[in-house]
Formats: structure tokens, sequence, C-alpha cells
């Protein structure tokens, strides 16, 4: 199978912003004005801002201007700390995203239903509670060769060992797939017989 530029997988911050960094970027914006590195308009518009921010590269952008903090090195190790926690951390002029969430295990679903909904909904048969995951993301049908992943129209997409899908693909026991950012690795549900 071939790939091109589109399949490669999306950057981390065209991401949906969740509200916890929402939260995160307005705390460390309180701060920032609180030492006097924002005038009262730049605040209340960086904190408008920080409030309808839909990825995670907005929230990057309003702290991409700001001078380096003067003073002891405590301040910038606070600053950057700061900056981390709110998943965001300076790197030569530009913004770099920590390491996605560590990955968990997904195991088939068991019993005989054909297909499972993917998403962030509790009307989803596995429902994932993160802002990156969409209301109804992906399907998981049980076909008679396997299983097979459809993303299902989802906003931060569906990767398959890294690789965006676009179409219905096959996945097996050991294979890696991301819904938005939230990582998982398909176990064998260990009380069903293997496919023969």
């Amino acid at each position: 199978m071939g790939a091109s530029a589109a399949d490669t997988p999306t950057r981390p911050e065209s991401l949906r912003a969740s509200d916890a960094e929402r939260d995160r970027a307005v705390d460390e914006l309180r701060k920032e004005f609180v030492e006097g590195r924002l005038s009262h308009d730049t605040f209340m518009a960086r904190m408008q801002t920080a409030f309808g921010a839909r990825s995670r590269g907005q929230l990057a952008d309003l702290f991409t201007d700001l001078p380096r903090r003067p003073g002891p090195a405590k301040l910038l190790a606070r600053a950057r700390e700061a900056l981390r926690g709110a998943g965001l951390q300076p790197r030569a002029g530009q913004v770099r995203w920590p390491e996605p969430a560590p990955v968990q295990r997904l195991t088939f679903p068991p019993g005989s239903g054909a297909t499972f909904t993917i998403g962030r909904t509790h009307e989803c048969d596995l429902r994932i509670p993160d802002m990156s995951v969409s209301r109804l993301h992906a399907s998981l049908a049980r076909e008679p060769g396997g299983w097979v992943l459809t993303d299902l129209g989802s906003r931060n997409g569906t990767r398959l060992n890294g690789w965006r899908i676009r179409e219905p693909v096959p996945v097996r026991a050991g294979d890696r797939v991301e819904f938005g950012a939230a990582a998982f690795v398909f176990a064998a549900d260990p009380r069903q017989p293997p496919p023969g």
C-alpha cells in the first residue's frame, strides 16, 4: 500500500483542544497578566480567544509573542513548567506538543454482534471521553475474514499504525489505532477462540 503526504499523521497542534487544555491556557494567561506582562486589553482579548479556541494550535499562538521573562532562572523554569502543564513547550521560537497519552489496551468486542460504534457520546458501544474524539468517530465491524475498522468522517481522523485511514481497513490483534489523540492497541479476547 503506497502512502502519500495526505496520509501522514495529523500534526498535534491541529487536534481539537480539550476543556482541560483551555483551562490551563487561561490559568497561564492570568499569571502573565498578574505579572504585568499583558495589558488589560490584550489579556481580555486573549482570554476570549482561549475560551473559543478549537485547536491546540490556537492555544499555542496565545503565548508565542510573549517576551522572555527577565530575572532569575526560577522564573524561566516556572514558565517552562507552566507551558508544559498546558501542553505547550517552547523550542527555538516554535511550540512543540508533548507525546500523546499512554497507549491503552482495546479488546475486540465479545459476542456475536456485527458492528460496534466508537465515539464520545454515551450512545456509542465504545465511549472515549476525549474532546479530540468525534461524537460518532468510527465503527468496528466483524466480518468473515476478521475485524474491519472504518472512520465515520471524524474531524481529527482515525489512524491505524500511524497512517490515517480513508476507507475500511482490516485490523488485527497488535495493531495500534488512534481516534483523535486517544491511542489504543488491539488485543484479542482471551475467551474467544482464534479465527480459523
